[in-house]
């Protein structure tokens, strides 16, 4: 018994180990469920998918700019159709008394009132986030409850909640198609329940360590539970189909167990390797949010191998009599009209394929990719898109754009904004320079004494000393040693030096004048904290056009023109556009980074897998194409595609289907040396038909199922690519892939990689000690990993890691008669 244990190998070993202290295990798995449930809430989300964008870009950097420096309020434009102009004129009225409505902007020109449709421009007291800004926005949806109204804002926007009640929707809906599915390809109804319960833990580990992240994107936390679902969930079917094969063979519980997951441990971990190393490239990418859902996506993977590893084996231990109870007849058909039908084809298809996939690869390549999420062409629209492009449609398109200048210089400023404004498709022009205090007097204005005492409100004689004493505190004596009243200075410098000194005591005003004064500083307050930061001042514009496209685009490289001629390079731009700009312009060096990085990881698994350098070609050729099969719907449509959807899925697809091609052209290397290749290929088709059904109907409907109930763009879009692209694969590896292994299967052998020195063939009877790999006939057919004895007539190809010395003395004595 001791020699038999000795002589085990490692993996034995580490089976039996994981399998005798299953009960451990459990309370680990147990504690660790318990406190990654617990550290679910733990767990950030962001929103804001600029935030990913790499710092140096011209977005990030206006972005952190504006964060720092300014305040932006909330805003909202609501448009209210089928109602004349009288009615809208006082529902106007009464929205501007809302508590937390700044200014409500409504007239009788086509801006406002068009076609019998009202377009109420509100303007909150404070930011989008605020609590009052949100419950003055529930207010004004209440005011219009009954009439036809489209309000266009992001305050109260909150896309995580609703997306987590899609996502929810989903999962369920997944669950009941998973147990559908695995009760029609498993052997006892029993196993299901063990699937269940190992797919929860593993996706409980995996949401409950994200909080060591800090923050994860809204992408990644909302489809991140279904896709480690679908893309793990083969490792649970391999390792116990593994296991029941055991049983069947007449192994008992405790020893299937055990020879099942050393047997399992190899497959799956080079299976995850493929999977991981789509992901790996998607980490890779300039957009952080890649690296994101890359790290997350990766870690659930991890997740679930180690659930099947270390919580798998102790549960068919736990379950294996009520597993034995509920057996029930294989519901699985067998194809072989199928696999016969692709042998008859094998001459016509390839050379159809390869024709579809250069035309493929040239439609996909001419994509029409848009790089704002609600410019795609996405059925499942939410109540607030359907309203943005209703005030779109009817009142054109409000696409606003800040540029941030050196703060301090107005006349450059009014410069800038004039220019910018009569710009064509420039509808309006906001900053310090143009802001009207009174009729033909703006914050920026240089004002004499006397003008700025007029306007104010106070005693000439105050203005005097107050514009000396500015002229003194900004080392201008001009002020002080020339006529005063000849001396100017900016309207918005002097009044807020007059504020200064009102609140340290030095002046002091009462009556009419407070009034003036006060009413003056509402004015300011609400220019200077959206358009005056420490070092930058902001100019605001809106244009009606599109926030992307090659129109959009010349006139942000007009606007950031005109600013240079007055600032040089210091200027910054920032908005949807820019935003547009920069990710397109990282797009295509993520796009082929992604595509090399990932068929090169893959093909390397593979030429270690398959030890030939041929048939890693013909297997990412299979799967690449089904990558370019899938990106041409769009053009063959006449839609569009969000840029992260062909990112993240073409990763996706390459790593993770390509499981379904090795599946499939393993069994056909083993098949071949035992049958006629054209009959490989048929039995090849029918054994690994239940795996690829299982875990590609997974899949497919998964992504689906996102694609068609969630209203999120980017995720809507990730998930319909995905359920496509993954029924692609399926098709092609069902099909072209089997008919590329019979014809070039002279490649494969050509050009396989053996290890000649540890390798030969032996033709021996007798008794063989040996340790490594046997691929032959021993008395029968064997292809596997051996350490024993062999006694019995040997032709094969041996690999042997060791050999003992009374085998090197019978070679020699065979040598040497």
């Amino acid at each position: 018994m001791s020699q038999s244990k000795n002589s085990e190998t490692f993996l034995i070993k580490l089976a039996r180990f994981i399998v005798d202290k299953r009960k451990a295990l459990y309370l680990v798995f147990l504690a660790a469920s318990i406190f990654c449930a617990a550290s679910i809430n733990k767990v950030q989300i962001n929103n804001d998918i600029t935030s990913y964008l790499p710092a140096d870009t011209e977005t990030r950097r206006g972005l952190t700019i504006m964060e720092e420096e300014f305040v932006t309020l909330g805003t909202a434009n609501v448009m209210v159709s089928n109602i004349t102009f009288e009615q809208a004129d006082a529902l106007s009225q009464h929205i501007s008394q809302i508590e937390g409505v700044s200014e409500v902007v409504f007239d009788h020109t086509e801006e406002h009132y068009k076609d019998s449709s009202a377009l109420f421009s509100v303007t909150f007291d404070g930011e989008e986030t605020d609590p009052d800004t949100v419950a003055a926005m529930e207010a004004i949806n209440t005011l219009l409850e009954g009439y036809d109204a489209y309000p266009s804002t992001t305050v109260g926007r909150d896309i995580s909640v609703s997306l987590q009640k899609e996502m929810s929707v989903i999962l369920l809906i997944a669950v009941a198609v998973i147990v559908i599915v695995l009760t029609f390809t498993s052997k006892s109804y029993m196993e299901v329940p063990v699937y269940l319960i190992v797919f929860a833990v593993a996706a409980i580990l995996n949401m409950g360590t994200n909080f060591i992240f800090g923050t994860i994107s809204f992408i990644t936390n909302s489809i991140a539970i279904v896709l480690q679902l679908a893309l793990a969930i083969d490792y649970a079917i391999i390792f116990c189909h593994r296991y029941m094969e055991e049983r069947d063979n007449g192994l008992d519980a405790r020893e299937a167990d055990i020879t099942a997951l050393s047997k399992a441990i190899l497959e799956i971990s080079s299976s995850s390797l493929t999977t991981i190393s789509g992901l790996v490239a998607l980490m890779l990418m300039q957009l952080r949010i890649g690296f994101d859902m890359g790290i997350v996506l990766a870690k659930g993977i991890v997740c679930s191998m180690l659930c099947v590893f270390l919580l798998m084996p102790g549960l068919l231990m736990l379950f294996h009599a009520p597993i034995e109870r509920t057996r029930h007849r294989n519901l699985v058909p067998k194809i072989t009209f199928w696999g016969q039908g692709v042998v008859k084809l094998r001459f016509l298809l390839p050379p159809i394929f390869l024709v579809v996939v250069i035309v493929c690869a040239v439609l996909s390549n001419g994509c029409d990719y848009v790089f704002i999420d609600t410019d795609t062409d996405f059925d499942n629209k939410p109540e607030w898109r359907i309203a943005d492009e209703k005030v779109a449609d009817t009142f054109g398109q409000t696409n606003t754009i800040a540029l941030l200048v050196p703060r301090g210089d107005y006349e450059k400023e009014g410069q800038v904004l004039r220019q910018v404004e009569a710009l064509p498709n420039i509808t309006s022009a906001t900053g310090l320079a143009n802001i009207e205090v009174e009729d033909g007097t703006y914050l920026t204005d240089q004002l004499t004494p006397r003008q700025f005492a007029e306007l104010a409100g106070v005693d000439v004689e105050l203005a005097r000393l107050l514009y000396q004493a500015y002229g003194l505190s900004n080392e201008e004596y001009g002020a002080i040693f020339q006529d005063v009243d000849q001396y100017t200075a900016p309207l918005v410098d002097v009044f807020e030096f007059l504020l200064e000194q009102k609140d340290k005591g030095v002046v002091s005003l009462s009556g009419e004048q407070a009034r003036e004064v006060e009413d003056l500083q509402e004015t300011l307050d609400a220019g200077l904290k959206q358009l005056r930061g420490e070092h930058w001042s902001r100019l605001v514009f809106v244009a009606d056009l599109p926030q992307e496209g090659e129109e959009t685009y010349a006139l942000l490289d007009q606007i950031r023109s005109i600013a240079k001629a007055h600032y040089g390079d210091d200027v910054v731009l920032v908005g949807n556009s820019t935003n547009a700009f920069d990710l397109s312009s990282s797009f295509s060096g993520d796009n082929l980074k992604i595509s090399i990085l990932t068929a090169l990881f893959v093909m390397v698994i593979l030429l270690f897998t398959f030890k030939s350098a041929g048939l890693p070609i013909l297997l990412v050729l299979t799967i690449q194409g089904s990558i370019w099969i899938n990106f041409s719907f769009p053009a063959l449509t006449g839609t569009n595609m969000f840029f992260l959807s062909y990112l993240v899925v073409s990763s996706i697809q390459m790593g993770a289907t390509i499981d379904y091609a090795i599946v499939i052209t393993n069994r056909y290397l083993d098949l071949k040396t035992r049958m006629d290749r054209r009959e490989a290929v048929v039995q090849a088709l029918n054994q690994s038909f239940p795996t690829v059904l299982t875990s590609g109907s997974v899949m497919s409907v998964a992504g689906f199922l996102i694609g068609n109930i969630s209203t999120d763009a980017t995720i809507g879009s990730v998930g319909l690519a995905l359920g496509r692209g993954t029924l692609t694969s399926i098709l092609l590896v069902m099909t072209v892939l089997p008919q590329l292994l019979l014809l070039g299967d002279a490649l494969i052998e050509r050009t396989a990689i053996t290890l000649n020195r540890d390798r030969k063939q032996r033709f021996n009877q007798g008794t063989m000690r040996l340790d490594g790999h046997v691929r032959g006939h021993v008395s029968g057919f064997i292809d596997g990993e051996f350490k024993g004895v062999l006694h019995g007539s040997v032709d094969a190809l041996i690999e042997s890691h060791y050999q003992k010395p009374d085998l090197l003395q019978e070679e020699d004595h065979e040598d040497h008669p």
